[in-house]
């Protein structure tokens, strides 16, 4: 079966708009690049105020046929930074990531944490 040249060029362009359309979207606002976020055990929230609780999520069933983890995480982490600075925190403790087959999910606590900023 042979394609024509207008079949390869149609082939081609709708794998550059789904891979266009799949591209994670969680870009990190300036003003959230100083939020902070904790794993470690020894986070005690003792001088900081609770704003709430948030999640940040990237991926979706078909990106990650495009993209690697790593991409995956960085956006979920971007967009928990970006949430936590919309509630007035500095600091987001994670309490637990979730690692999908296909997206990656981070759930936490966003604290203000004086000294921090």
């Amino acid at each position: 079966m042979s394609l024509t040249f207008s079949q390869l060029c149609f082939i081609a362009l709708s794998i550059t708009l789904l891979a266009g359309c799949t591209a994670p979207i969680s870009q990190l606002n300036k003003d959230a690049s100083n939020v902070q976020i904790r794993m470690d055990s020894s986070f005690n929230p003792a001088n900081c105020q609770w704003q709430g609780d948030l999640t940040g999520s990237e991926g979706h069933w078909y990106t990650y046929l495009f993209y690697p983890n790593d991409v995956m995480v960085q956006g979920a982490v971007n967009q928990i930074k970006n949430r936590a600075r919309q509630l007035g925190a500095n600091t987001v403790y994670v309490v637990s990531p979730q690692d999908f087959t296909t997206s990656f999910t981070l759930l936490g606590s966003a604290y203000d944490c004086a000294g921090e900023d």
